[in-house]
């Protein structure tokens, strides 16, 4: 879910940003920040919940390299929400700024693309474990 989420937040939503007269973006981009976590939140901690759930499982499949590089992947997807993407939403709920409109979409790309990496990956292990 996340993936295709993220590649419309990166390809549509977020671009959008700089259409957003100046005067109501403050308003706007808070607006925004709640509305999004209620639907990003729980599909994240889901997501990071059950990964490291089928760690503790001791189940093999979470000890196949790929698996590991997936966790990996979504540890970074974190890293990146808490010190990048929340801190640049930070200073677009005070003003409407055009450069860290832009550090935001360049930022999300390393999501973008580790979420992207990540259900690959997935999907080999699945195809992987249909045949063991």
């Amino acid at each position: 879910m996340m993936t295709g989420i993220i590649w419309f937040v990166q390809i549509a939503h977020y671009p959008l940003f700089e259409k957003i007269p100046k005067e109501g973006f403050v308003a706007y981009e808070n607006c925004n920040t709640t509305r999004t976590a209620w639907v990003v939140a729980p599909i994240m901690l889901v997501e990071i919940g059950t990964a490291l759930a089928l760690i503790l499982s001791g189940y093999r499949i979470a000890y196949n390299p790929l698996y590991l590089i997936a966790l990996g992947c979504l540890l970074l997807i974190w890293l990146s929400t808490l010190l990048v993407q929340i801190p640049l939403h930070g200073i677009l709920s005070l003003r409407a700024d055009p450069r860290t409109m832009d550090l935001l979409v360049l930022g999300n790309w390393i999501r973008t693309l580790l979420w992207s990496l990540r259900l690959a990956l997935l999907g080999i292990l699945l195809d992987i474990g249909k045949i063991f």
